[in-house]
């Protein structure tokens, strides 16, 4: 009978998986799971570095499961990340929230509002939050202040789309085989499975 064993460990994310593979017994396969989109919050060279990491601590035939966000229309990827309900907004005011409460800042919240947009040369959806007037914030835990002019952003995150053969390539320069790909076709996403070579 085969087992799988799930074991938790709270590190960064490639220490904990150099010590996952430390602790494997021989004969032992991993399977190394990056689900979610969260490769393309990298930009495209600092993903593919990651993913030599990755493979620098696997062995030959350990597998990864890694999720890619995949193009899709713009009106669809738009209103993902700028839903009507306002739930990818909070996410977004969520940051200056925690630096308020983690390192004592004094942002005004209703000072900002989020936008959403789309870089089609990059292909990647860029979130910010616009500074609805000149106003000056100081963060004490990260020592220092900042002045933001009335419609400056503070650009807080990169999600990056992609193609199936560009994942495909990608994983192949970073030496992995791509096996096999799960595209769900309604909201176009791809699971990769990629075999360490």
């Amino acid at each position: 009978m085969d087992c799988v064993s799930v074991v938790g460990f709270e590190q960064p994310y490639l220490d904990g998986l150099l010590s996952v593979a430390a602790g494997r017994k021989s004969g032992e396969r991993l399977l190394v799971l990056f689900l979610g989109s969260t490769i393309g919050n990298f930009d495209r060279p600092a993903g593919e570095q990651f993913l030599r990491q990755v493979r620098q601590r696997l062995m030959v035939g350990d597998a990864l499961l890694l999720g890619t966000d995949l193009e899709k229309p713009l009106a669809q990827i738009l209103a993902a990340y700028d839903d009507p309900l306002g739930v990818t907004a909070a996410f977004n005011l969520n940051l200056l929230a925690r630096i308020n409460h983690e390192l004592g800042g004094n942002f005004e919240l209703a000072g900002f509002r989020h936008l959403a947009l789309y870089n089609t040369e990059d292909r990647r959806v860029e979130m910010h939050l616009v500074s609805k007037r000149a106003q000056e914030v100081s963060i004490p835990g990260a020592l220092c202040d900042v002045r933001l002019a009335e419609g400056e952003t503070i650009w807080t995150e990169s999600s990056h789309k992609y193609r199936t053969g560009e994942v495909v390539r990608m994983a192949a320069r970073s030496g992995f085989r791509c096996e096999a790909q799960w595209v769900d076709r309604e909201w176009p996403f791809a699971q990769n499975l990629l075999i360490a070579e």
